[in-house]
């Protein structure tokens, strides 16, 4: 175990925006016994520190190193800009993509964000199997978001600052609420979706994604995603390829592969 590595793991919590009350549930321990861990008085054990590892979407070697997580940058395409310095990871959002993830967004918060259980994390979910069971069916993108394994499942990487930037706009409105005894975060629309923006054929998909599963709450949400070939095949904060979705079980696959024979 490195030095300071207590340190590191307090850090990264408050980076994620996680309560130790949380964090303490996900290592299926009390909350004194986690602070334990964040002071330095208690030791975390192998499978501790995979689990940590994976919740700040980490390799485990990278995590007992001590080392920073991947930074992730958001571009906006909008032409030209001044060559700087690279981040580890740049995502380039052209603006299709980013005017498809807007109304997407609204039309989920439309139709479903207003139930008690659609908070942030379980918006993440409906995103990524509206996304990868698209690209499965039709083999083309919808939205074309990039995900990042993480312990919670897929999370799109520009969720953050698109979110940011309609919240500035007044598109949409941000809460917390309590969901049971949690902290949940939702989004509230306040314009309604574009669907010029949308095919009759991608409207069409939406709906029965969030027909079959929106009325999951987050933590089934996710457990059906681990379950899922392409978050299975990745590692802790690696991206998730879309072809991967190709190799899907029959519990996940939307796709009859049967009748192309």
């Amino acid at each position: 175990m490195v030095i300071n590595l207590h340190k590191k793991i307090k850090l990264l919590r408050r980076e994620n925006g996680f309560s130790q009350e949380y964090m303490a549930k996900a290592l299926g321990m009390s909350r004194p016994t986690y602070m334990q861990i964040e002071t330095g008085e208690r030791e975390l054990t192998i499978s501790e520190a995979k689990k940590l590892a994976s919740i700040f979407g980490m390799r485990l070697e990278d995590f007992l190193a001590g080392k920073d997580t991947a930074k992730v940058e958001v571009v906006f395409e909008k032409g030209k800009r001044k060559k700087e310095k690279e981040p580890e990871i740049r995502i380039s959002v052209p603006q299709q993509n980013l005017k498809k993830f807007k109304e997407v967004l609204l039309y989920i918060l439309e139709n479903v964000g207003a139930r008690p259980n659609i908070g942030e994390t379980a918006i993440y979910k409906l995103l990524y199997f509206i996304d990868f069971d698209y690209y499965e069916k039709f083999e083309e993108q919808l939205i074309g978001a990039k995900y990042i394994k993480n312990y919670f499942g897929p999370t799109p990487v520009e969720f953050k600052k698109i979110t940011d930037q309609m919240i500035a706009s007044n598109e949409i409105e941000k809460v917390k609420s309590k969901h049971f005894q949690y902290e949940q975060k939702k989004y509230l629309p306040r314009r309604s979706a574009n669907l010029k923006v949308l095919s009759a054929q991608e409207i069409q998909h939406i709906d029965k994604v969030l027909n079959r599963l929106a009325w999951k709450n987050a933590k089934e949400l996710s457990d059906y995603s681990h379950l899922d070939t392409p978050w299975q095949v990745h590692e802790a904060g690696e991206e998730i390829s879309y072809e991967s979705v190709f190799y899907r079980d029959n519990d996940h696959s939307v796709r009859n592969y049967e009748d192309e024979l």
